[in-house]
């Protein structure tokens, strides 16, 4: 089967920015330039489409009211001035935070900052599946326990966390529950009010939006501290001219994702089943990471035991294939995944694992490719990797 053309399965590292959200940025990069905050008629424009995605990003997790969102710079940003804002503003009240250990690393670097500030941080384990125990968080809730930050689904592995039970755990105890939803937004139906979430961090880029802009949800009534001081803007929680064109892309693109998420994850999960069972059965000595259905539709992550994942994503590009081997922000480095490390894999076993995340334009067609080219890959390295065991060296 030749290359069809060039295949684009690392949408958890970048979405392409849909051309409706595109055309909707277009004026307020050449027409209306006016700053926001100008009392003069430059700048009512870009004022009222601030408002105008507000109420899009609102709709889109059913937030109480407008004001709850919090635009950033993206989700780093956001991750940040939930877990300091909500630490340093409530220190008075206790000292300890709750995480995962699967969790972004613009979550986990934030908490270990606060160790060095003098904050307890309990780094929870989680299953084989990536699933947090409940049992375990009920245990390590204390009556100084400020925060827990828990993912609403992890972008490596795909499995979703039970949030509604995990915030009647946390509200229990009168801490806040900050959800970082990455990953998810855009995906799958998220409803603060529903699943009783206090602070809500979310990503354009990953809805198909611009890069570089993000928003935080705060539930009314949550003490948080600005973690960036200047002008004022975003209620004083997030001093700096805002980023107009990007957040009218943000705005359309949560409308995008609200009117279309159903039917589009319906099609992207028969995909991702597709190839998750296509490789799992072309492949022997295959595995999947993750939760097997409390998973993202987009999500195939496959491991392939004896061989290297970075060695299968050089050979995927040269047949046209695009894919990753877990988070983009820590593929830098040759360590394997924290996150496939904490699920209780070896080190040899979280090195061959491969992440396929699929998007908009993925198609059965491209599926099918993938699935057909993989098996000669695999077989192919696996006859040159000292890994492989010698009496399967004959029918590798």
């Amino acid at each position: 089967m030749s290359v069809p053309r060039k295949i684009y399965m690392d949408h958890t590292a970048g979405k392409p920015i849909d051309s409706r959200v595109l055309e909707a940025m277009l004026s307020y990069m050449k027409f209306f330039y006016g700053n926001p905050f100008s009392i003069h008629s430059f700048g009512e424009e870009p004022r009222k489409a601030l408002d105008e995605a507000r109420i899009k990003i609102a709709e889109l997790i059913n937030a109480e009211r407008k004001e709850s969102i919090i635009f950033t710079s993206g989700a780093t940003e956001s991750n940040n001035l939930a877990i300091k804002g909500v630490a340093n503003r409530n220190a008075d009240r206790g000292k300890h935070i709750i995480t995962s250990s699967i969790e972004h690393m613009s979550v986990l670097n934030p908490c270990k900052f606060l160790k060095t500030k003098g904050f307890n941080v309990t780094f929870l384990p989680v299953d084989s599946y990536g699933v947090i125990s409940l049992e375990s968080l009920e245990r390590e809730l204390k009556d100084d326990t400020i925060l827990v930050s828990v993912q609403y689904a992890n972008g490596e592995i795909g499995t979703i966390q039970p949030i509604k039970e995990i915030s009647e755990i946390v509200h229990r105890k009168n801490a806040y529950l900050h959800v970082d939803a990455t990953a998810a937004n855009g995906l799958i139906p998220i409803d603060v009010r529903k699943d009783g979430i206090d602070l809500l961090t979310l990503s354009s880029n990953d809805m198909y939006g611009p890069k570089g802009v993000g928003a935080l949800y705060i539930r009314e009534g949550v003490r948080i501290e600005p973690i960036l001081h200047g002008g004022g803007q975003e209620r004083g929680l997030r001093s700096g001219t805002e980023n107009v064109p990007g957040i009218v892309g943000f705005g359309k693109a949560a409308e995008i994702a609200k009117k279309e998420m159903r039917e589009e994850s319906e099609r992207l999960s028969r995909l991702r089943d597709k190839l998750i069972r296509g490789l799992l059965e072309s492949v022997p000595y295959s595995f999947l990471n993750g939760h097997p259905t409390m998973r993202l539709p987009d999500n195939a992550a496959v491991r392939f035991s004896f061989i290297e994942g970075e060695s299968i994503l050089l050979s995927l590009d040269m047949m046209g294939v695009a894919a990753s081997s877990g988070s983009a922000c820590t593929a830098k480095t040759l360590e394997p995944s924290h996150v496939l490390m904490a699920t209780g894999l070896k080190h040899e076993e979280a090195h061959g694992s491969v992440l396929f995340t699929l998007g908009r334009q993925n198609t059965e067609e491209e599926v099918d490719y993938v699935i057909s080219i993989m098996p000669d890959i695999v077989k192919r390295l696996r006859a040159i990797s000292p890994l492989t065991p010698k009496e399967l060296m004959s029918n590798v």
